[in-house]
């Protein structure tokens, strides 16, 4: 291929458009890209980091350097070692980065010491290199994250405390049934879990980290602090560059940014108004990019109008959000679509309190709009076909969908 592809970013994403064509990449981190979604593993000890390394690419990558500016009338990507790297077409998968709360005793990026982000893999080590048996650890943030760096740390034998402002953990994801099992789950684990709590404030003596204040006054002694408060999408070298910016980097169907020559995919990109910050678009973007850059015609000439129909495009990902975590008690969630019914939908739930395990889907006429599934995944293959595939669910009773396990 004639036409000189530089993508910037390392992480799933532009690893997977690394994979499927010869690319120049950028990234900013010195490891070879690797899968986040087990960092929380590498945490606990149950993997070294060359386990969660991604397939390579087909041309090297150029690693630990970092892209500062997009000069698009020349066609570069200038990076903070000084050199310039020329592109044909350029594509951003810078993904997102951790949110710092606004805290006292937070201030800037600059971190006290004892208080660790987790979003890499160099978070990941670093947290390694300091939790020991009984060091008091606090995680701000009771999603995803929060609870994943939680059950790492449990692993490692740290007391643990993990605080959520909202009224329960995961609570964009799970219902209250799920999410009231995952508190029971984590409490199993002895970590002390609290919600409705507003973390105010950090305490420190000689810049190091000594307890958490909450907003109601009470105190948490700490040794580590852990902000697992989410993330935002990275926009700014797409912002300095003049291009349309959103909450994410704003791309129509092909992918494409205000700039015709200049591609965003994954965590930073936004489609249709919508940021996944999920795994599964992101590959599918990248998939979908591949074939477009790849196929003769298949991308609209600069300045021309699209040709109705022709080529591959993005239309969206039906995003299905899935937690593996394994240790003494292994941990499986599963949650797509709507899990909260509307008026008129039907609804059907199990339970296994014995096995701690629940299923529930929402079901809008004839159609499948969500389900949640907790400790027991073996119908979510079943049930996540019947969703993405978006068609009318077979004449059966509806508690064909919980009990018939075809395949995760």
């Amino acid at each position: 291929m004639s036409t000189r592809i530089v993508v910037v970013g390392g992480g799933t994403a532009g690893a997977r458009l690394a994979q499927r064509l010869p690319v120049t990449l950028l990234g900013e981190e010195p490891h070879a890209p690797y899968n986040r979604l087990l960092l929380a593993d590498v945490l606990a000890g149950r993997y070294g980091p060359e386990v969660i390394a991604l397939p390579e690419a087909r041309e090297p990558a150029r690693l630990g350097v970092r892209a500062v500016r997009i000069d698009r009338a020349a066609r570069t990507v200038e990076c903070a070692d000084g050199t310039s790297v020329p592109y044909d077409r350029l594509v951003l998968a810078t993904g997102s980065a951790p949110v710092l709360p606004p805290l006292r005793g937070l201030r800037g990026a600059e971190l006290p010491s004892g208080v660790h982000p987790f979003r890499t893999l160099d978070d990941c080590l670093a947290l390694r290199g300091v939790v020991r048996p009984g060091v008091r650890a606090v995680v701000i943030g009771g999603g995803l994250l929060g609870v994943s760096a939680a059950r790492a740390l449990a692993a490692l034998g740290a007391e643990v405390m993990l605080t959520q402002q909202g009224e329960r953990l995961m609570e964009r994801q799970l219902d209250e049934h799920s999410s009231a099992l995952l508190r029971t789950h984590m409490e199993a684990l002895g970590v002390e879990v609290h919600t409705e709590c507003r973390v105010s404030g950090l305490r420190q003596q000689g810049g190091t980290v000594t307890a958490v204040e909450l907003a109601d006054g009470f105190v948490l002694d700490a040794q580590v602090v852990v902000l697992a408060c989410g993330v935002r999408p990275r926009v700014a070298l797409a912002r300095e560059a003049g291009l349309d910016v959103r909450t994410g980097v704003v791309v129509d169907d092909e992918l494409r940014t205000s700039d015709p020559y200049i591609h965003a995919i994954g965590d930073c990109a936004e489609h249709d108004g919508r940021v996944y910050g999920l795994a599964g678009p992101a590959l599918d973007q990248a998939d979908v990019l591949a074939d477009l850059l790849t196929t003769p015609g298949a991308l609209a000439t600069p300045g021309v109008p699209a040709t109705p129909g022709a080529g591959t495009r993005y239309t969206g990902t039906r995003a299905l959000t899935r937690l593996t975590l394994a240790g003494t008690e292994s941990l499986d969630l599963a949650v797509f679509g709507e899990t909260t019914a509307a008026p008129g939908d039907d609804v059907v739930q199990l339970t296994d309190a014995t096995r701690r395990a629940y299923r529930k889907v929402v079901v809008r006429g004839d159609r499948l709009v969500g389900g949640v599934l907790f400790g027991d995944l073996a119908a979510v293959g079943t049930l996540a076909r019947a969703w993405e595939g978006d068609e009318a669910l077979p004449d059966a009773p509806l508690l064909h969908l919980l009990t018939h396990d075809g395949g995760s």
